[in-house]
């Protein structure tokens, strides 16, 4: 079958983000057999124009359609970004009769919904690797497509749950040709990489465990070495670790950077650190393995708000940890995630204290916590009136502590003010 796959993303946010996940589904539809192209329009100044030239050459017989993110998180006045994404699927229908496939990190979140809103023909929740070739075969052979697990239909949904594969070495990782349309529109591009799925800790707020699962799952760190080294080798020196905690467990992280210093992996990279189980060899390995930047979420300076955001960590765990990687001379970026329940001025005072006195080289600023289905903040919310329970959280929702309310941005902005590297 001959299959398009497209990545609606167009949002940088902090840097270009590369299409990892929907990789990952070509690479799975190509090894099934399928004539697979890809389009990233994250790089097109005509969206139209580009869709409509290649569904004309390549006349696809499916549309898949990956759907990253739902809006940009902002409180104040949030972007609903799935309008551009309603626009990409409205073209591809006026062009062709192909039958239209979401998936992504977004869409899984909002499976229901957002295929009505898109007005897609079939939806894919969790990872698309298995769930999306065995589709094409299904269609190919007129099987009973209900039995597929996390397949939503337009009025119906899936019958069978999502499932999440247990091995991920299972998964092939894609080969560097199909990333590298994308790859040659940047100056300075950065390689994702994702050792692991799933996460366990249940933060508050947290939408992972919906896309990824709770249980942790990670590939053989020298499947990642050997992946790695073929992109070194195609000329490439910077990768971003996408893993939501690149230090957990902390022994595997360990494994990942002992490979790259064995195949001498000529390679600088960032990540993302949970702000517990940081120790002075996982920080040294690290740094001598190429890390450069380390992405530090402790998200609140009060002890209080830790609980309320069930963190497993301490302050003094958060502080360790900078210090650490202070010394290694790798540059730490925290991030504040203000405005919960049980925030009030006092402990947004003291989470700016705190900030302040970890001396970072940059900080992100949040206001008021996105709402997502299925999460603990997402029942508080409910309790407390600020959502109804029939909400879909489709369109975003935040979740301000009243108090806070027209204090918290204010208070933000003049504190940013006098401090040049604080983003908000």
């Amino acid at each position: 079958m001959k299959v398009l796959l497209i990545s609606a993303n167009t949002e940088r946010f902090n840097m270009p983000a590369m299409p990892l996940g929907l990789a990952c589904v070509a690479e799975a539809a190509k090894n099934a057999g399928h004539d697979v192209a890809m389009l990233d329009l994250m790089f097109e100044m005509d969206v139209s124009a580009t869709i409509n030239g290649l569904i004309t050459e390549f006349q696809p017989q499916c549309i898949g359609i990956s759907v990253r993110n739902i809006d940009d998180q902002h409180c104040a006045a949030p972007v609903f970004l799935l309008e551009k994404v309603q626009e990409v699927v409205a073209v591809c229908r006026n062009l062709t009769d192909a039958p239209i496939i979401l998936g992504g990190a977004g869409y899984s979140m909002f499976p229901e919904s957002a295929l009505v809103y898109l007005d897609a023909d079939f939806g894919i929740a969790g990872e698309g690797e298995i769930a999306f070739p065995s589709l094409l075969t299904g269609m190919e052979n007129n099987d009973d497509l209900s039995l597929i697990p996390g397949l939503y239909t337009r009025g119906h949904r899936s019958q069978r749950p999502r499932t999440f594969c247990p091995d991920l070495d299972l998964l092939a990782l894609p080969e560097t040709d199909i990333l590298s349309a994308s790859l040659s529109r940047t100056n300075e591009p950065w390689i994702p990489v994702q050792t692991r799925r799933g996460c366990p800790l249940k933060c508050s707020y947290c939408s992972t465990a919906s896309i990824e699962g709770a249980v942790l799952r990670k590939r053989s760190p020298e499947i990642i070495a050997g992946w790695l080294a073929d992109w070194v080798k195609a000329g490439y020196a910077n990768f971003f670790f996408v893993d939501n905690t690149f230090n957990s467990p902390p022994a595997y992280a360990k494994s990942i950077c002992r490979q790259i210093l064995d195949q001498e992996l000529a390679m600088h990279w960032r990540c993302i650190v949970y702000p517990k189980n940081v120790d002075r060899e996982l920080v040294e390995l690290m740094a001598a393995a190429g890390c450069k930047q380390i992405s530090l979420g402790f998200e609140s300076g009060s002890a209080p708000m830790l609980r309320n955001l069930n963190k497993r960590f301490t302050l003094e765990d958060v502080r360790a940890a900078s210090a650490l990687f202070a010394e290694q001379g790798i540059e730490r970026m925290g991030f504040l995630l203000l405005g919960g329940p049980g925030e009030t001025r006092h402990s947004v005072e003291e989470s700016l204290a705190f900030a302040d006195s970890l001396e970072l080289d940059a900080l992100k600023l949040t206001a008021g916590i996105r709402i997502y289905p299925g999460t603990p903040l997402a029942k508080i919310a409910v309790q407390q009136g600020v959502i109804s329970p029939r909400d879909n959280l489709l369109s975003p929702q935040f979740y301000l502590a009243e108090e806070l309310s027209g204090w918290l941005l204010e208070r933000l902005k003049q504190w940013q003010d006098s401090r040049p590297h604080v983003l908000f």
